[in-house]
């Protein structure tokens, strides 16, 4: 079961129960929404696959420009013509839509990492009183 912004955008990527049989992402308290809960292991994980999707996303990047540099007009006519234009105009869209993903992502993974070392924070002031000298 995955509840929560983070769960639901995992799930979206990967589909399914990604945390299988590592663990469950837990959703916060009543309507207030927002948040989770996860141990440091699941939560490297998690941005761990973002990391991963974050490299095909910059992947595809560089093969649209590849694409895009070597669009070429099959004839010397205005059909020809009007057709590369129309193929650049989408690919040009497709760029659009790359960097926005590229950057949606980039900065998920920020904030996934700043929750990641709050949370390691939390959990190491939390376990010092009960540590011994």
């Amino acid at each position: 079961m995955i509840i929560g912004e983070a769960g639901q955008a995992v799930q979206a990527v990967w589909g399914g129960d990604i945390l299988g049989e590592r663990g469950r992402v837990y959703g916060g308290g009543g309507g207030g929404g927002g948040q989770f809960q996860m141990d440091p292991e699941e939560l490297a994980s998690v941005i761990g696959l973002w990391e991963d999707e974050l490299d095909k996303i910059v992947a595809d990047a560089d093969k649209i420009l590849s694409i895009m540099n070597s669009v070429r007009p099959p004839g010397q006519d205005s059909v020809s013509s009007g057709y590369t234009s129309t193929t650049m105009d989408s690919l040009v869209a497709l760029q659009t839509q790359n960097d926005s993903m590229r950057k949606y992502v980039q900065e998920y993974i920020e904030k996934l990492k700043a929750a990641q070392t709050k949370t390691v924070a939390t959990d190491q002031g939390m376990a010092d009183p009960f540590r011994t000298v």
